[in-house]
């Protein structure tokens, strides 16, 4: 079988660049085959695999629920996680040099890690989120604490028009002096989009300027949506 660091290096990288750069986020296209994201799925109901599980009404968040993984995360999550997080380390890189931050991403994924737990910053934050009919996410920010990887996926697990409908991956690009600017992600079962956590850089007529992206879910108009979402920092 392909491992997740070649299926990883398989993906058309020089497009999804140019897509981040363009607009800040980047379908990547294809990353788990239908059987993948079922046994994905059917992980939600396996409580041990989880340290928490929020509502999100309960706390404003918008309506549905989410878990996070606990250690050990499933062996090919983890091993998506630091190939991925392999390929994006040198544009994250390069984003803080634009934007005049540190550069200093560690290569390695258990390198960052160890740089988290340090700072304080000790619980996985991968997740499975459920969102039934009428749920929705409301526009916000996966930060966690002081350290922040400036990229993150999410996964679609479901099929759109069979399993749910309604639900798009909806973006925000707060600009500054001007207004801000709405993009809406369509993606197929096994689909992945990275995106921008927090800031990321625009090249302008006077030079680079910082955007701040928020992310979200619109109303799921019936069925149930399943989705993954890959963070590479962790949280205090």
């Amino acid at each position: 079988m392909t491992s997740p660091a070649s299926q990883v290096d398989a993906l058309d990288w020089p497009r999804i660049e140019d897509d981040l750069a363009l607009r800040g986020c980047a379908v990547a296209g294809p990353v788990f085959t239908p059987e993948e994201c079922a046994a994905l799925v059917a992980m939600y109901d396996e409580g041990h695999r989880f340290r928490s599980r929020v509502v999100m009404q309960r706390h404003g968040f918008g309506q549905g629920e989410y878990q996070y993984f606990a250690n050990p995360l499933p062996k090919k999550l983890a091993a998506w996680r630091s190939a991925l997080y392999a390929r994006l380390a040198p544009l994250a890189n390069a984003w803080a040099a634009a934007m005049g931050q540190p550069a200093d991403h560690p290569p390695d994924h258990a390198a960052y890690l160890a740089r988290c737990h340090a700072a304080g910053q000790l619980r996985p934050t991968p997740l499975l989120l459920r969102y039934g009919e009428g749920d929705y996410n409301c526009l916000h920010q996966d930060l966690y604490g002081e350290l922040q990887f400036p990229l993150q996926l999410t996964v679609l697990l479901s099929e759109p028009g069979h399993d749910f409908t309604g639900g798009e991956f909806v973006l925000t690009e707060q600009r500054p002096r001007m207004q801000s600017r709405a993009e809406v992600v369509s993606l197929a079962r096994g689909e992945a989009v990275i995106f921008a956590v927090n800031q990321r850089p625009v090249t302008g007529t006077r030079g680079t300027y910082r955007v701040t992206m928020r992310h979200g879910v619109s109303r799921v108009r019936s069925g149930h949506r399943h989705t993954l979402g890959l963070i590479f920092h962790d949280a205090q």
